[in-house]
């Protein structure tokens, strides 16, 4: 069976407390070798033991998504699953949608699915006041495309949330978000894969990813608000981002909340050339040095946020 009839989906969103109504294959080479038969259960300690060596070999046949999904929406109303085991599930089984976004050139495929996405985070913040802070101390703390541009869709959505939105425009910050690196397709990957900093023609190179996320926007039917995530999120209060040197209250509300909670990920993630900061460092880091880039009551209300963490028991 070739390659095209699989999807791929991380082990780590399977729970070992029910059986799995799909078979789950694990990629050996070019093949892809039957691990689980549907209506099998799968041990915790595989599950660990996999995810740590081979998170992303795991695969399903492509016309079982919606079963997949299907399985995943009943995790997350489970009764029986504490909220951390939901976030982790929630956060593993988006990470294929992520990957596609980047990889598929199917890029309205990915467009249309990240609206589910969103959906099923904010239904779990709406109904777990530990939802957000249980996503958030999920970092992967390592900075790879699709780590962070999920990870800064979810901080983004629980800023979003302490800031006062709501309802279709919390949906939209976070399409927003997701999408905001999008215009790194188009951006060599050695560049983006780079162990050490950008020299400046590659510096060059990458300060073009707004606007080829834009270019790539605009062939879709999507909102001016995720256009600005994408298009802005690179500016600063002082004038001095880019592309377009926008000044203070020039900049979108919506790209103001992921210029923070994109240079929040980047502080709190493991690169080659430095180590990561431990949550409140980052955020104070940002508030005394960087400060003036941001909008100072979006910034402050990510104070908020660490507060949420440390009342949920997760070290920041």
């Amino acid at each position: 069976m070739s390659a095209e009839k699989f999807m791929k989906i991380r082990l780590n969103s399977i729970h070992p407390s029910a059986p799995v109504p799909f078979d789950i294959f694990v990629q050996i080479g070019q093949r892809h070798v039957h691990y689980l038969r549907a209506g099998d259960q799968i041990a915790a300690e595989k599950i660990e033991n996999f995810e740590k060596k081979a998170p992303d070999a795991f695969f399903i046949y492509a016309n079982e998504r919606g079963n997949y999904q299907r399985y995943v929406r009943e995790r997350m109303v489970s009764e029986e699953l504490p909220t951390r085991e939901k976030a982790i599930i929630l956060r593993e089984s988006s990470m294929s949608i992520v990957e596609e976004l980047f990889e598929n050139p199917d890029v309205s495929r990915a467009l249309q699915e990240s609206k589910e996405v969103i959906s099923q985070f904010v239904s779990f913040m709406d109904q777990d006041p530990d939802a957000m802070a249980h996503l958030i101390g999920l970092s992967s703390h390592d900075f790879y495309t699709y780590n962070h541009s999920l990870d800064v869709g979810i901080y983004s959505l629980g800023l979003g949330k302490v800031a006062g939105y709501d309802g279709a425009e919390l949906h939209e910050l976070g399409q927003g978000a997701l999408f905001h690196d999008v215009g790194k397709r188009h951006v060599n990957v050695d560049i983006i894969c780079k162990a050490g900093p950008l020299d400046e023609v590659e510096w060059a190179q990458m300060q073009k990813h707004p606007q080829y996320g834009l270019m790539i926007l605009n062939n879709y039917s999507v909102s001016d608000a995720i256009k600005a995530c994408c298009f802005e999120h690179h500016e600063s209060f002082v004038g001095n981002g880019y592309p377009q040197q926008l000044v203070g209250q020039e900049i979108h509300p919506m790209a103001r909340i992921v210029a923070i909670t994109d240079t929040y990920d980047a502080l709190t993630t493991k690169r080659s050339y430095n180590n990561p900061m431990m949550p409140t460092d980052a955020l104070n880091f940002m508030k005394e040095k960087l400060g003036a880039r941001y909008d100072e009551n979006l910034l402050r209300a990510m104070y908020e946020i660490m507060f949420h963490m440390r009342e949920a028991g997760i070290e920041t």
